[in-house]
């Protein structure tokens, strides 16, 4: 779900690897898939691979694993084209950014029964992916899409993938857990890891999952939107002493919501943006997606980081300010 740069990432190595492999798509990229697979250039080389093309979900049956690699202002729609795929045992795989929908659902405690309204305001989502199908996953690699139905990708290659429950308490400690995530590795997170290491992907099972998807949501909160608005890479923003500076303050926000959530940052700002800064001029995603007009993932990045932040009781007029700036920022470029 997703024939987009991680989508097809993902996809197309699966799809090398022995799996049969549908892409629901549309327009131009489904007319490229369709005339020629999937094609992915990595080390210099193109990659290519088999699939099967679908603009719609209905009739093709439940599939053993559902990707879901779409972008986060896309997902109330694309879920309902989910629920045809799902059979008993189907697994839903959330290779998304930012905070899911199903962040808060196995949570105790004062977190216990949170929901996040501006990732799922009425509950559609949820509602049509039920949550024991889902295993979260958080994607370390960097991949753009050069042309419809041709990737490329950049720099890194790990999957980290769990049960949600794994870490179910999303509390600093907790009395009925004692303090420690359930540590169980269920069969099917250990069988699917099995398969997207036999694709190619280093592949880690977490512990606790929301913390991953919060470590790099720290990381990609500020460069994804300030790249945005300035048009400016990575290395430029982390180059310019305001803008460093300011991405560390929203970060030290973020870094106080984690820890209380139970999320903690075991890492200083400025020791994550000096890693940033090491893979040069590189595009993030949303200004990628600036750049070609397509609707940028504000919620999943930004502002479901300044709902917890009130449900918890944190201030965050920094990533506040930044939100402001790139809500405005796209409804003025793309309505």
């Amino acid at each position: 779900m997703g024939a987009g740069a991680i989508g097809t990432f993902i996809g197309a190595r699966l799809s090398r690897s022995g799996c049969q492999v549908t892409a629901l798509a549309r327009g131009a990229t489904a007319a490229s898939l369709r005339a020629h697979g999937f094609r992915l250039v990595q080390d210099g080389a193109l990659v290519t691979a088999p699939v099967r093309v679908a603009e719609d979900t209905v009739g093709l049956g439940g599939h053993d694993l559902v990707v879901l690699a779409v972008k986060g202002p896309s997902l109330a729609q694309v879920a309902e084209k989910v629920r045809p795929l799902l059979g008993p045992n189907s697994i839903v795989l959330t290779a998304m950014n930012g905070v899911p929908w199903w962040f808060f659902e196995h949570a105790v405690g004062a977190c216990g029964g949170m929901r996040l309204t501006s990732i799922d305001p009425e509950g559609r989502i949820a509602a049509a992916i039920p949550g024991r199908h889902v295993i979260g996953c958080v994607v370390h690699a960097t991949c753009s899409v050069t042309e419809p139905g041709l990737v490329r990708h950049g720099f890194g290659n790990g999957l980290i993938i769990a049960e949600p429950r794994n870490g179910v308490s999303l509390e600093t400690v907790s009395l009925e857990k004692g303090g420690e995530p359930d540590g169980a590795v269920s069969a099917r997170v250990e069988s699917l890891a099995g398969r997207l290491r036999a694709a190619g992907f280093d592949t880690t099972v977490s512990a606790h999952i929301q913390a991953d998807i919060w470590y790099k949501l720290w990381g990609n909160m500020t460069m994804n939107p300030i790249s945005a608005l300035t048009g400016a890479t990575c290395d430029r923003i982390l180059d310019d002493p305001l803008l460093n500076r300011y991405t560390l303050a929203i970060m030290a926000e973020a870094a106080a919501i984690g820890a209380k959530i139970g999320c903690p940052i075991g890492q200083r700002g400025e020791d994550r943006n000096a890693v940033t800064r090491k893979f040069g001029a590189f595009k993030t995603s949303m200004l990628q997606d600036a750049e070609a007009a397509r609707p940028l993932e504000i919620d999943a990045l930004l502002t479901a980081v300044t709902e917890i932040g009130e449900k918890v009781g944190m201030p965050t007029p920094n990533t506040d300010a930044l939100l402001g700036l790139v809500r405005v920022f796209a409804e003025a470029h793309h309505g």
